[in-house]
């Protein structure tokens, strides 16, 4: 059976967002959401919508020795978020140097297209 996903890059000020499924394990960038509070719920949640997604899948940084720091807290807290406000099962995926090589890769909205490697990894990590 095909399962749909959304995919999340959280950051404090933007969130790149990509969309794919198991039928052909790969992920295309939608857009990035660059409104904080309710307003990021209200465009996340129109997404959700459209897109209707099986399961959600969110980034989570860590330092690169696999330790944990601030922003590893902020988005399991968003994973967290997403869970309780659309009830989808949110997997959670270390997504170190995912915007380092959307950068190397050229990408125009570099916060969708990390997006795009996270769920793509997460794909992987599903074989």
């Amino acid at each position: 059976m095909t399962a749909s996903f959304l995919a999340f890059d959280f950051g404090t000020k933007r969130v790149g967002v990509a969309s794919g499924n198991t039928l052909m394990n790969l992920a295309t960038p939608l857009r990035t959401i660059a409104l904080e509070g309710d307003a990021r719920f209200a465009a996340i949640g129109k997404l959700i919508d459209e897109w209707k997604p099986d399961a959600l899948v969110v980034g989570v940084p860590c330092h690169p020795d696999g330790a944990p720091h601030e922003m590893t807290a902020k988005a399991k807290k968003f994973a967290r978020q997403l869970q309780g406000r659309y009830g989808l099962t949110v997997h959670e995926v270390d997504e170190r140097y995912t915007t380092t090589e959307a950068h190397a890769m050229g990408a125009s909205d570099v916060d969708a297209a990390s997006a795009a490697l996270i769920l793509e990894q997460f794909f992987r990590a599903l074989k």
